[in-house]
């Protein structure tokens, strides 16, 4: 089976790339902005996709790029103009495979306290990345209505080995760490919410079980831990693993999760469907990203 993976440099796309590499019924071709197999959906022409996608004679596209930052006209072309890019692309190559994209949680919006979100809670998404994410869920699809073998994983709140800082858990893990040198307290935004947390070693077990299903698949799949973590109770641990005090809060905070206070995904569609399980508890998740190491030298 031949994957096309792009954006396989990514946090999530790499652990796939490294999952789905020690499969040996599984050819991985990386693809994404660096790299020997350059794809910029939102830069490339038209017929630059479609002749990448003729040489390569993918199998399986599992689409692992987007943009997480910045303002709505970058959401937008990371979000929505590429995944429209690569639709059309898909079209005029006639592929006859899979695709799989990744979405996020941050397409539902916000739920009550309480509740375990099915795919099937209608999305109202409050941030500008929110809604970029729901476009380019509505055009994958709207292809899949029009015969594309297509299905959505919404990944919650990845967490683990090269969190990045514009994720909370990275910012958390590299100020506790400062915090362990310096002897300073370390400050972050508000902690008021609960996320739903979920190693990128399982979402990458998740895709790959995607990948190989023998069968059709849903058109949306939950991938989360299926269980919602105080961020307050978080930082603790982060603290805790770290021997330095809890964390300030600031005031001010990140606008694309402020107005979203709770997120549990019901994962019973995933576990049914992939077999889907998710395998790494919280501490081990924050002690592989070195949440005790001290920072690096700059």
């Amino acid at each position: 089976m031949r994957c096309l993976l792009i954006g396989a440099s990514g946090f999530i796309g790499g652990r796939v790339r490294e999952r789905l590499g020690a499969d040996p019924a599984v050819t991985v071709i990386p693809a994404g902005r660096s790299g020997p197999l350059r794809l910029d959906l939102a830069g490339a022409s038209h017929d630059e996709l479609v002749a990448r996608l003729r040489e390569t004679e993918p199998d399986v596209v599992i689409n692992c790029a987007g943009t997480t930052d910045g303002d709505p006209a970058g959401l937008a072309a990371g979000n929505v103009v590429a995944v429209a890019r690569l639709l059309a692309a898909l079209r005029s190559s006639a592929h006859h495979g899979k695709l799989i994209h990744l979405g996020s949680a941050a397409e539902y919006g916000p739920v009550p306290e309480g509740l375990a979100v099915p795919e099937s809670c209608p999305p109202r998404p409050v941030s500008a990345y929110g809604m970029s994410k729901l476009a380019g869920t509505e055009l994958v699809l709207a292809a899949r209505r029009d015969g594309l073998a297509a299905t959505v994983l919404r990944i919650f709140n990845p967490i683990g080995p090269g969190t990045p800082e514009t994720l909370l858990p990275g910012r958390l893990v590299s100020a506790v760490r400062t915090s362990a040198v310096t002897g300073d307290r370390a400050q972050l935004g508000p902690l008021d919410g609960h996320r739903d947390f979920v190693d990128v070693r399982d979402v990458a077990e998740a895709v790959a079980a995607a990948v190989t299903a023998a069968g059709p698949l849903p058109e949306i799949l939950n991938i989360g831990s299926g269980r919602a973590t105080p961020l307050r109770d978080l930082a603790a641990m982060a603290a805790e693993m770290a021997g330095v005090a809890m964390p300030a809060e600031e005031r001010s905070g990140s606008p694309r999760s402020a107005a979203v206070t709770w997120q549990q995904a019901d994962i019973t569609a995933a576990a049914s469907t992939l077999g889907f399980q998710p395998a790494y508890p919280l501490l081990t998740s924050l002690r592989d990203m070195g949440v005790a190491d001290p920072p690096p030298a700059r």
